[in-house]
């Protein structure tokens, strides 16, 4: 390692350190946080247990052990964990499918198990590869899954005699049957209660309420749904929930009645397999992200290890598993709660842990008195935000590359269960992906060259095994006897395989059809280093062209690449045009207006080497002469190059107008090469026309030099130096080569 790699990583731990703050350095920000945080998390975790169909204990446990196992094992300074609603889906289908809960613990315990292998395996890059659209299709689900699942509680429906859990594979199967039941058993109390907390939920933000920081919404809504339950005992008794309708978790007497084990026997049973990868899967994306998000909004914004928050992530659901918890995870609400109200480190979240384990152990009375309306409204109103109309809207607008992904996979998830959906709905994403590999590993076009027809196939910077069937297919569909130039230049890394079906084509198919097959800028092999060799190559190549001569020699090469039609390709670099216009240019060339063709392709220069200018005919004015001074005193440039064409219309029509005895305003491209006597009456009237044009457009190149020396002192004590270049070229129209003179000499 160099010296000023090792200090550059010496200071970003320093920096780390320096940031990275005691545990107990700020209390009095962490102490209201999370007692905060405690508020809210509260009622979640007894919505998500209620959601997941688990009993209602399991969501404290998860809690408990998210607040004070994961909040000390994390290194992640604001994201506060909890049970998981982003696997409610799971947790209610694995716990039917499993036949009992104490089975479910097991395939937890083996999730929980699979993470911690994870993260010990540095593999939390996992989440950056997952599509967004699946992601967004998984949570739209699991919303819907929230909405119907909590719509019974929300109504006060006496689930114990439905059969509105049963979220089998056959999701939809007596859908009208569970409907009607649901109307004949809706109780009035529950959908009061429910109307009563959903306005104060969407209505919050727009009352003085808002201004309660200490008090969040959904902490008011189990405390207004306590009230107005006792109330109705008092008042309208008809409308009382009791009984099923109410929270019932038991008081803690021993430890027994606490925690739940797991059932081992069921260790070889496939399915408690299954659903612990698919736990350990989908807590590792959604903790992966949180921390992601909650880093994004932490105001000092440091960055969370994620293979050392899939470690503790790992350890608190293999925790879960043992004792009775659910699926738990880093939480975005809770996070942002916490971050919003002040928290600086862990405490915050130890804390809030902390406060949850009590609650449990001397309040169980008081969260017993909680009706299940009030929980399933908070779980409807997260399960819309999931599944809005606004993602739906901002997924399609993202293209069908997008949105069919998401569409698929939402709905595969709702018909099946959430890991074949996944899997479904990843499969499309994959689809596109190749698709667009297919028709993107480069960019080919066929153009006229003087030899002929060409085609050029530029590879793209990055080509994989993905683009091998599209590239096979367009090289093997040439047409015989045609010219194909691969150019690779800016390509940064090649597959192996790919470079196998560049020379298989190139030795054997190409050969047999009379294909001439030119490669440039393919290497043999490629490493992540490639890139940075080419950027030292190409700074190199551009430091020896230092003196005029240098600058002439490359524009020949470049216009011999142009003729032969095997151009280095310029396109990828426009990505990086400030940093080239940035350096000096090569020269100042001065074309003819007549001159339409792109002075960059036909000398294959850089961004940026040159500078353009126009005279009519190639004769030079005064400020034109200035104006070139200016670009090599100004701009740095190191060349004049003053270039004609043949075949100049300017020239040939003020020659047909002299010979036809007519006036013309192009007169004054003439006059000087006639008043010179190299083009007398009888050589203009015997003569070949084109020759004659092509014949004075080099006379008037060689009269602007002339003319550039007497009139710019400096351009003339420059070139007399061998500090500045001046010389002409002739373009061939024809052939495409460009004739250069020698440098001028004084």
């Amino acid at each position: 390692m160099s010296k000023d790699n090792y200090l550059n990583k010496f200071i970003d731990k320093a920096q780390a350190a320096h940031l990275e703050r005691s545990l107990f350095s700020k209390p009095g920000k962490d102490i209201p946080a999370g007692i905060v945080v405690f508020l809210v998390a509260l009622p979640l975790c007894l919505g998500i247990a209620l959601a997941s169909g688990a009993p209602l204990i399991s969501g404290l446990i998860s809690g408990i052990i998210g607040g004070i196992v994961i909040g000390s094992l994390s290194q992640s300074q604001v994201s506060v964990s909890g049970p998981a609603a982003s696997l409610t889906a799971v947790v209610l289908v694995a716990i039917q499918n499993l036949g009992s809960f104490d089975v479910f613990l097991l395939a937890l315990v083996i999730g929980g198990v699979i993470q911690l292998g994870i993260g010990l395996l540095k593999a939390g890059l996992i989440a950056d590869y997952m599509p967004t659209s699946i992601i967004k299709g998984l949570l739209a689900a699991i919303g819907l899954i929230l909405i119907i699942s909590q719509l019974p509680y929300a109504l006060g429906v006496e689930l114990e005699k439905s059969r509105m859990l049963n979220y089998s594979e056959d999701f939809f199967t007596g859908v009208q049957q569970r409907v009607l039941f649901i109307l004949r058993s809706i109780n009035m109390g529950a959908v009061v209660l429910s109307l009563i907390s959903l306005a104060l939920l969407i209505f919050w933000d727009r009352t003085p309420l808002k201004k309660l920081k200490l008090v969040p919404p959904f902490l008011l809504v189990v405390i207004l749904g306590v009230i107005l339950n006792q109330v109705f005992k008092l008042v309208l008794p008809s409308l009382y929930l009791d009984g099923i309708h109410l929270v019932n978790i038991p008081e803690i007497s021993s430890f027994s009645s606490f925690v739940t084990f797991p059932d081992f026997s069921a260790i070889g049973n496939i399915q408690v397999w299954t659903y612990g990868f698919t736990i350990a899967l989908i807590a590792s994306i959604a903790s992966l992200l949180a921390i992601e998000a909650a880093d994004n909004l932490d105001p000092h914004k440091r960055r969370s290890p994620p293979n050392r928050e899939l470690v503790a992530q790992g350890i608190g659901n293999t925790l879960a598993g043992l004792i009775g918890g659910i699926p738990i995870t880093s939480v975005i609400v809770r996070s942002s709660v916490n971050i919003e109200t002040g928290a600086e480190t862990k405490l915050s979240t130890i804390i809030h842990g902390s406060l949850l384990l009590v609650s449990v152990l001397f309040l169980s009375a008081v969260i017993n008195l909680i009706p299940l309306a009030s929980l399933a409204v908070l779980l409807l109103v997260v399960g819309y935000k999931l599944a809005s109309i606004a993602v739906i809207k901002s997924m399609y607008r993202k293209g069908w590359t997008q949105f069919l992904p998401f569409v698929v996979t939402t709905l595969a998830i709702l018909f099946t269960d959430v890991l074949i959906g996944v899997t479904i709905g990843t499969a499309v994403s994959i689809f596109f992906l190749l698709r667009g590999n297919y028709y993107n590993p480069f960019y080919i076009e066929s153009t006229k060259s003087p030899n002929g027809k060409t085609y050029r196939l530029e590879l793209s910077n990055e080509v994989s095994f993905l683009n091998k069937p599209a590239i096979k297919t367009t090289l093997w569909n040439l047409p015989q006897n045609s010219q194909i130039i691969i150019d690779a230049t800016f390509t940064t890394y090649v597959e192996p395989d790919v470079i196998e079906i560049l020379h298989d084509f190139q030795d054997t198919f190409a050969r047999e059809n009379d294909i001439d097959v030119i490669i440039t800028g393919l290497r043999e092999s490629y490493n992540p280093k490639s890139q940075e060799d080419v950027a030292e190559v190409k700074a190199e190549t551009k430091k020896v062209l230092t003196t005029p001569q240098d600058i002439l020699d490359y524009f020949m090469e470049g216009n011999q690449r142009y003729v032969d039609g095997n151009l280095v390709s310029r396109r990828l670099r426009n990505k990086e045009l400030m940093d080239f216009i940035k350096e000096a240019p090569l020269a100042a060339v001065v074309n003819s207006i007549d001159m339409r063709e792109p002075l960059n392709m036909l000398l294959n220069t850089g961004i940026g080497d040159l500078i353009p200018m126009r005279a009519a005919g190639n004769l030079m004015s005064d400020f034109l002469i200035y104006s070139t001074e200016v670009a090599c005193r100004k701009q740095g440039a190191r060349l004049i190059l003053l270039m004609g064409n043949s075949e100049n219309s300017f020239i040939k029509e003020a020659l047909e107008c002299h010979l036809a005895g007519e006036e013309s305003y192009l007169s004054a491209l003439l006059a000087p090469a006639l008043a010179s006597g190299n083009f007398p009456e009888d050589r203009l009237r015997s003569e070949d026309s084109d020759k004659l044009v092509d014949g004075i457009t080099r006379w008037n190149l060689e009269e602007s030099k002339r003319r550039i020396l007497q009139q710019s002192e400096y351009i003339r004590a420059e070139v007399e130096k061998g500090h500045l270049g001046l010389c002409s070229a002739f373009f061939d129209r024809a052939t495409g080569k460009i004739e250069f003179s020698q440098l001028a000499t004084v």
